[in-house]
């Protein structure tokens, strides 16, 4: 034939097929179009014939193919062979050539922007409650947890990344790492991971919940106290002066110390409206007896949307909220100064020590802040430059730690010890602060809106990861969709009222999800690859091992410290 008279090696692509040439488009084992007897092309052009050269290519290739199998690479067709990107076609049984226009279905992204996407989706709720972790752990120790932490996850994070790459023969390139536990594990796997990664979710909807019900009922007392011109009661304890800041249970033992607090407080002045309008909207706004369940009105409805594309154009405001939150702890330190001494084992009235017992607290919340191991493979799969992700990984978490950092310890250090003791630090940083602050109301209104768009984003991938596995669909039904979010929704408000306590939350739900999905799952994956590979090393294995039990620690901390 003419064509079998050309050269192999097509001037024109020449360049293309190196050694790195194949993995700029399509995977190798990907690139095998299904030969028919050609037809027409599709494109957005008119139709028009296969050329010959299209047809031989497709012939040669069909040729390597049936030389041995699939998953044996030893005789798959040479990069040469394979067609270039520009005349790579993928035949059906109708006889139709659709041409292949884009490598990877979807653009690349440089390193920057996966930098930012991943310290953006670990960005969450658990920055609220930093400050309290290193409160419950001691200053100097929660600084050395903070910074042991993040390197524990992103080494643990680093292995799920890199674990499709280790099983041979098979075509990894779409696999997630639940992918992974299934061919390790079997079904155990599989569904093990998908059991702690609902965990994390649900648990994630909890504390978004709580926080909801926490930020309306905030901006909700700020605008009727400015209405009304009602200033603070005299019931919160709290400083004196321009930045106040309050401790809301001084009584409890956990804020001991507190007899020292001012007594100067702002008075209360109704102008005219009696107690009773105060009591009323008092009775009817309540943080934990009503706000929770007037969310149900706004956001069970958001949660039976059939597709969540919309929220998604939210996300951005979770950058926008992060960012405000990094200025307004500035400026609140800068106004309220530093306030620190260092006592190493023994509290004072107003101080914590600097190595408390409680230190567990903070490492479950610090699973969950450092934890993005269930989508760091489809974040990775967008980065532009394949052969940088491990640096791009890690100065994402780099910068995640960081912002952490900062955050924890200048929340700490600010906090005005005397007049109130470090004791006081609230799980959610903000319930320091009144509620006619203005830029606290500022960042507590941004938060709400934020959440409220994030939060239908959650409840679809809860949904979909449960019903495409029990069901096969990702909206079975109505009902199916109803059921569920009413489950999600209930365990919210539940929580929201009898147990509105997001450190808590949020160590109990970190820990357990973290032991399987970063502690215990990737370590198994890496020791068996290694020793199927005749690789693993007794130096490995017990450092691997002592991975898994400081997993299964760290959630036993949680029920015993």
């Amino acid at each position: 034939m003419e064509g079998d008279s050309k050269p192999l090696l097509d001037p024109v692509c020449r360049g293309i097929y190196t050694d790195k040439g194949s993995t700029d488009s399509l995977d190798r084992g990907a690139r095998r179009p299904f030969h028919v007897e050609h037809r027409n092309i599709v494109e957005n052009e008119p139709s028009e014939r296969v050329s010959a050269e299209a047809s031989v290519l497709s012939s040669r290739v069909h040729y390597y193919s049936r030389l041995t199998a699939s998953s044996d690479r030893l005789l798959s067709p040479p990069d040469h062979v394979i067609p270039c990107q520009e005349e790579l076609y993928v035949y059906s049984p109708l006889g139709m050539a659709f041409k292949v226009t884009g490598g990877d279905g979807g653009a690349k992204n440089p390193s920057i922007i996966t930098i930012f996407a991943i310290w953006n989706t670990m960005m969450g709720t658990s920055i609220l409650s930093i400050p309290w972790g290193i409160k419950q752990a001691g200053f100097t120790l929660g600084i050395v947890l903070l910074i042991s932490m993040g390197l524990l996850t992103l080494y643990c994070c680093l292995r799920v990344l890199k674990s499709p790459k280790s099983i041979p023969y098979i075509d990894t390139s779409d696999w997630e790492f639940p992918d992974v536990c299934k061919y390790y594990f079997g079904k155990f796997g599989q569904w093990s991971s998908l059991v702690f990664s609902m965990v994390s979710l649900i648990g994630a909807m909890v504390v978004y919940w709580v926080l909801m019900s926490n930020f309306l009922f905030n901006t909700g007392k700020f605008i009727y106290n400015y209405a009304h011109n009602v200033s603070m009661s005299d019931t919160e304890f709290g400083t004196n002066g321009s930045e106040r800041v309050i401790c809301p249970f001084p009584d409890t033992g956990d804020h001991k110390g507190n007899s020292g607090i001012s007594g100067l407080y702002l008075n209360t002045n109704n102008y005219g409206n009696d107690t009773s309008d105060t009591a009323v909207f008092d009775r009817w706004w309540s943080k934990t007896n009503t706000i929770p369940f007037y969310l149900i009105i706004l956001l069970l409805p958001l949660l039976n949307f059939r597709s969540a594309s919309f929220f998604a154009r939210f996300t951005f405001l979770g950058t926008i909220s992060v960012v405000y939150l990094i200025i307004l702890v500035t400026l609140k330190a800068i106004r309220l100064g530093f306030h620190l001494e260092f006592h190493w084992l023994e509290s004072t009235q107003f101080y914590v020590p600097e190595f408390r017992l409680l230190f567990p607290q903070l490492t479950g919340v610090l699973t969950l802040a450092f934890f993005i191991h269930n989508c760091i493979i489809t974040l990775m799969k967008s980065n532009k430059h394949q052969e940088n992700n491990v640096r791009d990984l890690s100065v994402a978490y780099l910068l995640v730690g960081l912002t952490y950092l900062y955050v924890g310890v200048l929340i700490f250090s600010a906090f005005p010890s005397p007049p109130l003791s470090k004791d006081c630090i609230e799980p959610n940083f903000l319930d320091n602060f009144p509620s006619s602050d203005v830029l606290v109301f500022v960042a507590r209104t941004c938060l709400l809106f934020q959440m409220t768009t994030v939060y239908p984003l959650l409840g679809y991938l809860v949904r979909v990861q449960m019903m495409s596995q029990v069901f096969g669909k990702h909206y079975p039904s109505f009902f199916h969709v109803f059921t569920l979010n009413i489950f999600i929704v209930g365990t919210g408000v539940c929580m929201a009222k009898y147990y509105p306590n997001i450190g808590s939350i949020i160590r109990y739900s970190g820990a357990t999800c973290g032991l399987a999905l970063v502690f215990v799952f990737p370590s198994l994956v890496h020791m068996i690859s290694q020793k199927r590979r005749g690789e693993l090393s007794w130096p490995s294995a017990i450092f691997h091992s002592l991975l898994i039990v400081l997993g299964v620690a760290n959630v036993a901390g949680q029920f015993f410290m």
